[in-house]
């Protein structure tokens, strides 16, 4: 009840707070516009509530299954699997479905409301789409960040004062920021995920359906076909997903991990299966002037999908539990918290290699194969299967409350036992989560660069330009400024923390000895506004950052900083949310020994890793593929004023 109430309270304060800025900036773009360009302020109002919307029923769904596992965890591991999937599911399936509901309202808008002039080369449904796609990343960007400032400070308040200095367990009842942490895995690991990958699967759709329409040289019929072939694929992809989620059952002695993994492979080969006859019948009889093949098409499917099929792998490698990278860290902390930090950091930096690179190899082969059109339907196809990959990652966060009110409700010390199990799980599944988002967000802006490139009218770019050269280093500094707030954010918000669960531990007679109830609701509050005043600073730099620099610096310079901000911040994303990962199931290897485990000095250097992890994986990490999409995405909405102002 507490940790139900907590949930909703903190997520209605905060779309309290966001409605009057999406008012303001729906109003703005209203008033700041002429013509069909006024629609662009509906569609940001419409993106921001089903982002909002994405959110809602993600933390709903989840505080009503986590209890329900901790009860089903009574009865085995793979019911305990079951229930807590079953949650995740239903987060899934309803992001998945409100993101193409969204993407379908506003695209038959523009036809209704501007019949073929809706598909022109200088396409009018252009800024409307960047405009609904806008929306849902303002408000998932604020989500996010607000949700992992929330969470990041309980966490480490509970686990500082809790673990290392009373010697107490992480979710134990006598902790005043135990709720506070189980709020945040709500707010932060639920809600604000829901409404980033509402916002990531918008971003690649509405890019996708943008670059279809400005394909130049064919029918206005072919281009609406290539505009809603993203939209048939990501239909049966729906289907793919829930047919693969019928697969995820753990047999007795067999790893959930495995199981998981298993229902995802199912739904990305039948996916991948499916693209081909999709593609061939969506464009039978259509001209495409020699720009692709709607056979090349599907093979442009298959690589998105094999891409992110191959990052989750890496990210599994470099963050799962008896893997060589975390079992390096176990080791590391035997020797203190120092050699953790150091060699956690390490494996953090190379685990950005191979992602990296197989986002490389699909931009050329796509490329190669259909054009920029082609690597647009590659960033679909990565995320094809995202209802059952939201499914998997959304069940780590339903597993991880479930075990912490077994601790708290006094539950048998087999069912943390199993809980434990799925959330060690948990952990690689949500790093995996991140690592598909921060793929899609690099292809996503690749893609969003071209239509940047058309809306601002540039025909060429110089990389030697003096101004592309500011506008690179600039936005290669941009993420690390963003970063560097989050975490700044994140520790003066756990100071505050750790000085109330210190202050209760000294002040409330009888609490350590499980005598008197803490203050929940104290910490609960310092959490909530924590999270709502510092989230304003990072989500203005990423607003108002292509906005400065498009109307000072102009637009080659823009060009220039959104290259920077990718480049740069893909790679940071990776590191930040991997590096976490392997700190945190490197702790949950040491709790689970039998020898040297918890209260040892290897765990005190393990809880020290996580707790720097934390912020890492759970409020830097994640919120920085949301940074590269919307600085992308506000630069398209503005591209026709810029190119007014400009004179281009």
């Amino acid at each position: 009840g507490y940790v139900s109430q907590g949930a909703m309270a903190i997520q209605s304060r905060e779309f309290k707070m966001l409605l009057p800025f999406a008012l303001v900036a729906a109003g703005l773009l209203f008033l700041g516009s002429r013509g069909y360009l006024r629609w662009e302020g509906p569609a940001f109002l419409f993106g921001a509530a089903c982002s909002a919307l994405a959110g809602f029923i993600g933390m709903r769904v989840a505080t009503q299954s986590n209890s329900r596992t901790t009860t089903a965890a009574m009865k085995g591991l793979n019911e305990a699997l079951q229930v807590s999937f079953a949650g995740g599911s239903v987060m899934g399936l309803s992001v998945m479905g409100l993101a193409l509901i969204g993407s379908t309202v506003v695209f038959l808008l523009c036809i209704f409301a501007f019949g073929s002039d809706a598909f022109s080369i200088e396409s009018i449904s252009l800024p409307i789409l960047s405009g609904f796609a806008l929306g849902a990343s303002c408000i998932a960007l604020f989500s996010r960040v607000g949700g992992g400032i929330f969470t990041k400070a309980a966490d480490v308040g509970a686990d500082l004062v809790g673990k290392i200095e009373a010697g107490i367990p992480e979710d134990d009842p006598r902790n005043p920021a135990t709720i506070a942490d189980n709020v945040g895995d709500n707010v932060g690991d639920v809600a604000g995920m829901g409404a980033d990958l509402y916002e990531s699967f918008i971003g690649s759709l509405v890019g996708a359906m943008i670059l279809g329409m400005a394909v130049s040289g064919l029918a206005d019929e072919t281009r609406i076909l290539l505009a809603l072939l993203p939209m048939f694929l990501a239909g049966v992809g729906i289907l793919a997903s829930m047919l693969g989620m019928k697969f995820v059952k753990v047999k007795p002695g067999s790893s959930p991990q495995r199981a998981l993994n298993f229902g995802s492979f199912v739904a990305g080969g039948l996916m991948a299966i499916l693209a081909f006859p999709i593609c061939i019948i969506t464009l039978k009889g259509q001209d495409l002037g020699g720009h692709f093949t709607a056979s090349g098409l599907g093979i442009c499917t298959a690589i998105g999908l094999a891409v992110g099929t191959a990052i989750g792998l890496i990210t599994e490698y470099f963050t799962g539990t008896n893997r060589r990278p975390v079992e390096a860290i176990v080791k590391a902390c035997e020797t203190g918290p120092a050699t953790t930090l150091i060699t956690g950091m390490g494996i953090g930096m190379v685990s950005t290699c191979l992602p990296v690179l197989a986002m490389c190899i699909c931009v050329l082969v796509c490329y190669f194969v259909a054009g920029l059109y082609g690597v647009a339907i590659a960033t679909i196809g990565m995320q094809l299967t995202l209802a059952i990959q939201l499914a998997v990652d959304a069940f780590g966060p339903i597993a991880d409350n479930a075990g912490g009110l077994a601790e708290m409700a006094e539950f048998p010390p087999e069912v943390r036992k199993v809980t434990d199990q799925l959330d060690a799980v948990g952990n690689t599944t949500a790093a995996i989560g991140k690592g598909f988002a921060v793929g899609s967000a690099a292809l996503t802006a690749v893609i969003l660069f071209s239509a940047f490139k058309e809306a601002a009218g540039i025909n060429h770019i110089e990389i030697t330009n003096p101004k592309v050269l500011v506008g690179m280093l600039m936005g290669g500094m941009i993420p690390y400024l963003f970063s560097s707030m989050l975490m700044m954010a994140v520790g003066r918000a756990a100071f505050t923390m750790i000085e109330e669960v210190r202050r209760q531990f000294r002040t409330i007679p009888g609490l350590l000895q499980d005598k008197a109830e803490p203050d929940y609701a104290r910490c609960v509050d310092i959490s909530t506004t924590a999270a709502l005043k510092e989230m304003l600073m990072p989500g203005m730099l990423a607003v108002f950052t292509p906005i400065a620099v498009g109307f000072l610096g102009g637009i080659e310079m823009l060009l220039g900083t959104l290259v920077g901000i990718t480049t740069s911040g893909v790679a940071l994303a990776i590191f930040m949310s991997n590096a976490g990962g392997a700190w945190d199931n490197a702790k949950k290897m040491i709790e689970a020994r039998t020898s040297n485990g918890k209260g040892s000095d290897a765990h005190k250097a393990a809880v020290v890793g996580d707790t720097v992890g934390d912020p890492f994986k759970d409020t830097a990490g994640p919120s920085l593929n949301i940074l590269i999409k919307l600085v992308c995405i506000m630069s398209v909405v503005i591209a026709p004023m810029l190119r007014a102002y400009w004179g281009n």
